[in-house]
């Protein structure tokens, strides 16, 4: 048995395949939906198309697929809502699933805290909207923001360039001023959502193992200070042009730097001493609600 689960956020539509008895995580797509839907006012009708399309070539891995949507997908307004999930179900077959905010961050919390044992912060970060928990055997707090990466990015739109001229602290006080932030405090945060251990790995920044729990899916991490120094760097001294050459999915990479001053702005916040990156999403959540 082979079951798809497909996030659709603002910009990362993540696919997850399960077996039966593990997750695999499956190559994605960059749809920028937030960036055109703030360009355009209405949902662009290519990255629609480019979303079914994907959807019918997973079914030559399985039928059974669950497909949800995240931040864009709940601020529109009801007619455009329900042209397009009538459009999706008439030339896909599947339901579109709208998940809630509140939802959004229980559904990833469940997968992102499984095998930790102490207290820790959850980080849901995305390109229109942001969840942040606090896990202490179960959600002790959580907040909700509707901003993300790419209202950063229209702010600071040189954030996408070879470097950034914007200095790393302008951004952080930026987002400071918009985002809610929890009030407890955790020495662990776990950055989740998708796509973070991906960024660490492959953007040139410094990490080591995991020595905090024991999780094949949460395998790197960084003390805070680690992580400060690489986010500026990252903004001053490592290419982006670089990076994008030679990975296979370039425009994933359009609000890295942003995201990376939203994870500074939470650790400090929270007092966090390391930092645990993962590609973590909403799959772990979704198959134990259904089980």
């Amino acid at each position: 048995m082979n079951k798809i689960i497909v996030e659709v956020g603002s910009t990362c539509t993540k696919i997850d395949k399960y077996d039966g008895n593990k997750i695999e995580k499956l190559e994605g797509k960059t749809i920028q939906f937030k960036k055109h839907y703030n360009e355009d006012k209405k949902l662009r009708e290519s990255d629609v198309d480019e979303l079914i399309q994907s959807i019918k070539e997973l079914k030559n891995i399985s039928k059974d697929i669950y497909v949800c949507g995240t931040s864009i997908f709940r601020t529109m307004k009801d007619e455009e809502r329900n042209d397009f999930l009538n459009k999706f179900k008439n030339e896909t077959g599947y339901e579109f699933n709208i998940i809630s905010q509140e939802k959004e961050n229980e559904l990833t919390v469940y997968g992102a805290t499984r095998n930790v044992k102490e207290k820790v912060c959850v980080f849901i970060g995305g390109g229109g909207s942001t969840e942040i928990a606090i896990y202490d055997k179960s959600i002790k707090e959580n907040v909700n923001t509707p901003i993300g990466g790419i209202d950063v990015m229209q702010e600071f739109p040189d954030l996408a360039e070879d470097f950034a001229t914007t200095k790393l602290e302008t951004v952080k006080r930026f987002i400071k001023e918009r985002l809610k932030l929890p009030k407890e405090k955790a020495d662990i945060l776990i950055l989740s959502g998708g796509g973070h251990e991906k960024f660490a790995r492959l953007s040139g920044i410094k990490y080591e193992e995991n020595t905090l729990y024991n999780d094949k899916q949460s395998s790197i991490m960084m003390d805070i200070e680690t992580r400060k120094k690489e986010t500026e760097r990252y903004y001053t001294a490592i290419s982006l042009d670089e990076i994008r050459n030679r990975v296979n999915d370039p425009n994933w990479w359009y609000a890295t730097r942003a995201m990376c001053a939203f994870v500074l702005v939470v650790a400090e916040e929270i007092g966090a001493k390391y930092i645990v990156p993962t590609d973590i999403a909403m799959a772990y959540g979704i198959l134990n609600n259904k089980k």
